[in-house]
């Protein structure tokens, strides 16, 4: 079963825009968020990947890390790593990019791993490397704003029940009437183009 209190590693193939392999437990004590995404998907270049690049460019990158991560479950071919690589430089993406590994003809690792229904996928990890958000659409930028400070807030050594209250004070803050933010590691659907995976496939 998935824990959200000690989330899997990512699995990458290679890196873009960064000079070496990133890691969740070399990121810890930074608020981490992962926009996970794929060049051919309409709502990642409407959306995901914009929001990205505006969080990337607000936060102080010594206390939040923003980053990409390519995870191809469809139209293999056109997506290649070289592809990604003149996306990365036509769009000027400024941010370090992952490619998730391959598993075969199924979805790649990391996406299985933190059973994504498609992209974009935004995940937020807390300082501890505790995964705190999971959201698959288009979720406000102002929302994810308010819960990056939140999580940067709290200690790297946080404990839970101090998390928890955090966690309650910006779920009785935040106008979402459809969305519950008292769980960790949630996920939510957010309304408007994206692409879909079926993991009974």
């Amino acid at each position: 079963m998935f824990d959200p209190e000690n989330p899997p590693e990512l699995q990458t193939t290679g890196w873009i825009n960064s000079d070496k392999p990133l890691t969740l437990a070399g990121m810890r004590g930074k608020v981490v968020v992962i926009s996970a995404f794929q060049m051919l998907c309409q709502g990642c270049l409407e959306h995901g990947l914009p929001q990205a690049k505006r969080l990337a460019a607000k936060f102080n990158p010594n206390e939040v890390a923003v980053l990409g991560l390519h995870t191809v479950f469809e139209h293999h071919a056109v997506m290649s790593p070289e592809a990604l690589q003149v996306f990365m430089a036509e769009f000027k993406w400024p941010f370090p990019v992952g490619i998730d590994a391959p598993d075969g003809a199924g979805p790649p690792k990391t996406m299985s791993a933190y059973q994504m229904q498609g992209t974009p996928t935004l995940l937020l990890f807390d300082r501890a490397g505790r995964l705190r958000r999971h959201y698959f659409g288009r979720p406000d930028d102002m929302q994810i704003a308010a819960e990056i400070m939140a999580l940067s807030i709290e200690d790297a050594n946080s404990p839970r029940d101090q998390a928890a209250g955090i966690e309650h004070k910006i779920g009785r803050t935040l106008m979402t009437p459809s969305h519950d933010h008292h769980d960790h590691g949630h996920g939510e659907h957010v309304h408007g183009p994206g692409c879909g995976h079926d993991h009974h496939h």
